[in-house]
Order: structure tokens, then C-alpha cells, then sequence
């Protein structure tokens, strides 16, 4: 930390914030997976405000750029320090309620060797101005053309509403008898058994019954691939890209018998922490899965796959500058391999649930149909609605979509795919 930086007051928390958003616009790094290193040494307060000010900067970049060039005689590149920079001020001041005072304050020092003038220029005139963002931010324009050909206007319009807020905080329960009692205790709601929705702003590891693994956060959508498989009353289940393991408790937890598989030995710790924390017993095998040597044939299998995640804007906005179609295209083909090798690991009339978090169609309803197509002993087994929480129908195709705008009065959920097949 330099000299400037002690003096300037929350100066280091945004160096932090420009690190972040440099990983995900000019490496495509996902924040979370960059928030460690960008952010080492804070203290949690300023850790705090670094994510923020980044997550609001990604999450209405499209508008603050159309501030910023309508300032500038000349429009800055893309990738120039100095357009990040107003970025994150105009953020700031507009999103989070900072004084403008702080915001010039704290933006001019990371102009050291850049146009200081410049920014401080069109810093004073937006402000001055009182410039204002629109109601609902705008998307980025591939991701804008992608859903309204696909989902259509309305749909468009509630992607964008709910961008525009992080999304309250789920718990899933590893006894759903106890919804009641927990959605009490918790100062929550609940949408369906073994769920409740809570108020963002406490700290997770502060909540009632985390040390005792009473529960865990998972979005309501990422719910639902486990709730289609029902009580596994000690059969056999293969969790293939299992961590960091949201759905590996959840089938743990209703009796399964669980080999989760996943490639990556940093989720693989983080979900044997989550099992410990659980006190459940699972087999973890830190394998991929593409050349993961296995002759044992399984009673039912989940896949969710490696996918763009688009569906997780509302927590993740880093998403909708790093993915495109090339991403989307390398990801589809992934997921086919995985979805025919998967197959082979299923037994005869056993269940294969393929799940991504994504509102792409060809990671989706797609991928969905190109699998039944090549492999004629599986078929579509439709979901029940009965499994889904009020205000969520399975399509007439018998998938299960969440997408904006379901359960929006109730706070939105995240965007899903889920097909249920049955190998005949």
C-alpha cells in the first residue's frame, strides 16, 4: 500500500474495485473467483465496499457509459483506465450514495499516469448536471438481442428489473419439516418446504443454526434438479460437477446415497467443509468426469453442468460482459459429451436429471432435445408440478424454465434449466 493510499480514505478499497473489474473485463474471470486476490489484505469493511462498488459498476455499465461519452468530445476506448475510472465514481454517487466530494477524491489517484484533467472534467460536469440513471438498467447489447429473440419483450423487460437489485438470501433446509420453525427464527419467508427466503445484510456465519448445518445457502431455482429426483430411501446417486455443493446436501439429505464428482480440488475442499459443517456422509471423488475411470451403474444421476450462467445476473452481473455466444457455443458442446457419458452410468429405469443455470436455450431446451435425439433408449419424463414451488408450471414439454419475471412480487429467483429423463 502506498503512502497515498494511507492518506486518502477508502482509497485501497477501490484500487481493489478496479483490480476486479479489470479480471473480469480484460481476463473474462468470474468476480467471486477473482474477489480473493483482488481484494487480499482488506479489512472486511473495505473487502465489503470493493464488491459492491464493482458488482453496481457491472451491473448499469451499459447506462454509465452513455453518461460518460455523452460528456467527452471524444469517445474514450473501452478498455482505457480512465473510463473505468468514471465508471466506478458515477457508480458510486448514483448506486450507492456516496458524496461526490469522496468520489472525485478517491477517483483522481488512480490517474496517476492517466488524463487527470480529463476525468476530473466530466466527473464535474455529470455531477454538476445531476445526472440520473434510468429506472431499470440497460443490458449489454448481445445479451439484449440473445433473449429477446429467444423469450421475447416482456421477458427482456423483467431480465432487466431484475438486474437491477442483488437478490434476497435462500436457505435451503436439510429437514423440510421444520420450514415453519426455521422461517420464524430466521426472520424469513418460505416459497415451498425446505426453503425459506431471508433479508440480505446479515453476515451467513452469524445466522441461527449455521454451526450446527441446519442449513445452507442455495437459491430457490438451484432447488429444484434435487426436488425432481423425490426421497432416495437409500438408492444410489451419482453428483457429477457436484461442488461446491448446494444440491450434494440436498441429496444427502433426503436419503440418497451420494458419490459426488467434480474436477476442481479448491470446490472439492470447499464442499467437503460444507459436508463436515452437515455432519453427512458422502463419497467425494475429485475426478473429471470426461476421463473418470467408472464401471458402477447408479440408481439415478444429477448433472449440472458447466454452463455460462447467465441465469445468476442478479448476484453474479460479471456474467453479462464476460459471455457470448463463442463461450456459449464451447459450453453447449461440453455438455453434450458430459450428457452421453453420464448416460452410461445410469441404470435401466433409473432417472438422469441434466440442470444448468443458464437462459440460454442451447445450453437448455436445445441441449435437452439434441440428447433424445442421439440417444434413443432415454426419454422425457415430465415433471410434476406438485415438486415446484406456487407460481412455477413445468413447460408443456415437461422441462422446467425459471426465468424472470416468476415469482417476482416474491423477490425473483434465478434463471434455471432442468429436464428429468428416464433411460427406458
Amino acid at each position: 500500500m502506498s503512502d497515498l493510499d494511507t492518506e486518502i480514505s477508502g482509497l485501497p478499497a477501490r484500487r481493489a474495485a478496479m483490480r476486479l473489474l479489470g479480471a473480469v473485463m480484460q481476463m473474462g474471470t468470474p468476480m467471486d473467483h477473482a474477489a480473493n486476490g483482488a481484494c487480499k489484505g482488506l479489512p472486511p469493511a473495505d473487502r465489503a465496499l470493493a464488491i459492491a462498488i464493482a458488482q453496481e459498476t457491472l451491473r448499469w455499465m451499459v447506462d454509465l457509459d452513455a453518461l460518460i461519452d455523452s460528456t467527452t468530445k471524444q469517445r474514450l476506448p473501452d478498455d482505457a483506465k480512465a473510463r473505468m475510472v468514471l465508471r466506478m465514481a458515477l457508480a458510486q454517487v448514483l448506486r450507492l450514495g456516496t458524496p461526490a466530494h469522496a468520489a472525485i477524491a478517491t477517483a483522481l489517484p488512480m490517474m496517476e499516469r492517466g488524463p487527470r484533467r480529463l476525468v476530473h472534467g466530466v466527473l464535474g460536469a455529470l455531477l454538476r448536471s445531476e445526472v440520473k440513471l434510468p429506472d431499470l438498467p440497460s443490458l449489454p447489447d448481445g445479451t439484449a438481442l440473445r433473449w429477446q429473440m429467444a423469450w421475447g419483450d416482456d421477458m427482456l423487460v423483467a431480465a432487466q428489473a431484475a438486474l437491477a437489485h442483488p437478490p434476497l438470501l435462500d436457505i435451503a433446509l436439510r429437514d423440510p419439516a421444520r420450514t415453519s420453525e426455521w422461517a420464524e427464527r430466521l426472520g424469513g419467508v418460505s416459497l415451498m418446504p425446505g426453503h425459506v427466503r431471508c433479508p440480505r445484510g446479515t453476515a451467513i456465519e452469524k445466522l441461527d443454526g449455521y454451526d450446527e448445518g441446519a442449513w445452507w445457502v442455495q437459491d430457490l431455482a438451484a432447488t429444484l434438479p434435487v426436488r425432481t429426483l423425490g426421497p432416495g430411501e437409500g438408492r444410489t446417486v451419482l453428483d457429477l460437477c457436484a461442488a461446491p455443493g448446494g444440491k450434494t446436501m440436498q441429496l444427502a439429505a433426503a436419503d440418497w446415497r451420494v458419490t459426488a464428482v467434480d474436477m476442481s480440488a479448491r470446490r472439492m475442499e470447499r464442499l467437503s467443509r460444507n459436508l463436515e459443517r452437515a455432519q453427512m456422509d458422502v463419497e467425494l471423488v475429485k475426478a473429471d468426469i470426461m476421463t473418470w475411470d467408472n464401471s458402477e451403474k447408479f440408481d439415478a444421476i444429477l448433472l449440472d453442468a458447466p454452463c455460462s450462467a447467465t441465469g445468476t445476473m442478479r448476484r453474479h452481473p460479471d456474467v453479462l460482459h464476460r459471455i457470448g455466444m463463442r463461450q456459449i457455443n464451447e459450453l453447449a458442446a461440453l455438455q453434450s459429451a458430459m450428457l452421453d457419458r453420464a448416460a452410461g452410468w445410469l441404470k435401466p429405469g433409473g432417472s438422469l436429471v441434466y440442470a444448468t443455470c443458464s437462459l440460454e436455450p442451447h445450453e437448455g431446451e436445445a441441449q435437452a432435445e439434441a440428447f433424445l435425439e442421439r440417444n434413443t433408449h432415454f426419454a422425457i419424463d415430465p415433471v410434476n408440478a406438485d415438486d415446484l414451488p406456487a407460481g412455477i408450471a413445468p413447460a408443456a414439454t415437461g422441462y422446467i424454465r425459471t426465468a424472470p419475471p416468476m415469482l417476482e412480487a416474491q423477490g425473483g429467483l434465478d434463471g434455471f434449466f432442468v429436464a428429468r429423463f428416464k433411460r427406458t
